[in-house]
């Protein structure tokens, strides 16, 4: 495919994947918190992500700052990118959806919140995760960039290898043995797999 045009694709799915978590942002900044464990290093992860995911690929769209780091991929793989990046559009959208004021983006547990094990949740215990790195993977087929394109698998893998532990134990602590049960019948981020 024509590079300007998966450029554009990239462009037009990060533009939703923002629209998609803005209402939820919105509320969760409305419940009250009861347990907070956000701390520095996990505002250094956040950021991290982000420059993986968003700034480093805009500025490979939007300048050719990076196009010495540019590598061709055939166009079975951009095809493969754009349905990727279509299901962790969906699954994005769909485990806000689920999750409704349960929702948080770092590690706290809000008033009322509830172990969620319906919809994506009854097999996944977290498809946010696996969205994530679907969306890293349809930006590598996407981006074909050593450095705009790969930034979000590398970034993404430091985030979540320094995070699930931690959010897992924070709702072990919260829900007890009902979460026990439930990580003993699911799989972290793809079913029966893994």
């Amino acid at each position: 495919m024509n590079p300007l045009t998966l450029k554009i694709i990239f462009t037009i799915g990060i533009v939703l994947w923002l629209i998609i978590r803005i209402p939820y942002q919105r509320e969760q900044q409305r419940n009250t918190i009861v347990d907070d464990r956000k701390t520095a290093w996990e505002k250094v992860i956040r950021f991290l992500v982000l420059v993986g995911i968003l700034f480093l690929p805009l500025i490979y769209v939007l300048s050719p700052w990076l196009n010495f780091a540019n590598y061709r991929l055939p166009i079975w793989a951009n095809g493969l990118g754009v349905v990727t990046f279509a299901i962790a559009l969906w699954l994005f959208w769909r485990t806000h959806h689920d999750l409704g004021r349960n929702w948080s983006p770092t590690l706290q547990i809000r008033e009322g919140h509830t172990l969620m094990t319906n919809g994506v949740y009854h097999s996944i215990r977290h498809p946010m995760y696996t969205s994530v790195l679907l969306l890293c993977i349809a930006q590598a087929l996407l981006l074909p960039n050593s450095i705009a394109g790969l930034a979000g698998l590398i970034c993404f893998s430091i985030a979540y290898a320094t995070r699930i532990d931690k959010e897992e134990q924070m709702l072990l602590d919260q829900f007890g043995d009902e979460y026990e049960a439930y990580r003993q019948r699911t799989k972290r981020l793809v079913p029966y797999l893994f």
